[in-house]
């Protein structure tokens, strides 16, 4: 979907991050999250700024980027990126229902910006309640046409790569 519009994949990489949740990020930690050139991603970086969409702030010798939430269109790019997700209902009430849910992180293919029709979440956390999830990934499917994958971590091991949609 996001794909036949958007050309670039580190552009779709960069509007699923700064777009589903209110993340912020520096060029060679996105680089290194995306397993991309720091060139390619700071190409999409400037063109995305440029276009007034991210905004950039120097802290020391680096930039800070994260969405420009005052641009006109942030919201519906925000509801654009929700929709190509599928998970913004599904993150929001696993947060509320499921217990400590620390992070919670889309890996795999809708990560790099692909509709595969399969969405590989992590969630990281503490006593989550598992037959819930399951409930709702069932609820998921039916309204979205995409089936949902879960791993259940406790402790974060570090080396996930996705987009981080809900933590720290």
């Amino acid at each position: 979907m996001l794909d036949s519009l958007v050309t670039s994949k580190t552009r779709i990489k960069l509007l699923l991050k700064f777009f589903s949740h209110a993340n912020s990020g520096y060029l060679r930690s996105l680089a290194k999250e995306f397993e991309e050139s720091t060139n390619s991603v700071r190409v999409e970086l400037n063109r995305l700024t440029d276009a007034g969409l991210l905004l950039s702030e120097d802290e020391g010798k680096t930039k800070l980027y994260r969405a420009n939430q005052s641009h006109p269109f942030y919201t519906e790019i925000r509801n654009m990126v929700s929709k190509f997700l599928g998970l913004d209902e599904l993150v929001e009430k696993i947060v509320k229902r499921m217990g400590n849910v620390e992070k919670a992180i889309i890996t795999g293919d809708y990560a790099m910006g692909i509709d595969s029709g399969t969405i590989h979440l992590v969630l990281i956390g503490k006593d989550l309640d598992q037959e819930y999830l399951n409930f709702l990934t069932e609820k998921t499917y039916e309204k979205i046409q995409r089936k949902v994958q879960v791993d259940l971590l406790a402790q974060d091991p570090g080396d996930i790569h996705g987009i981080l949609v809900y933590g720290a």
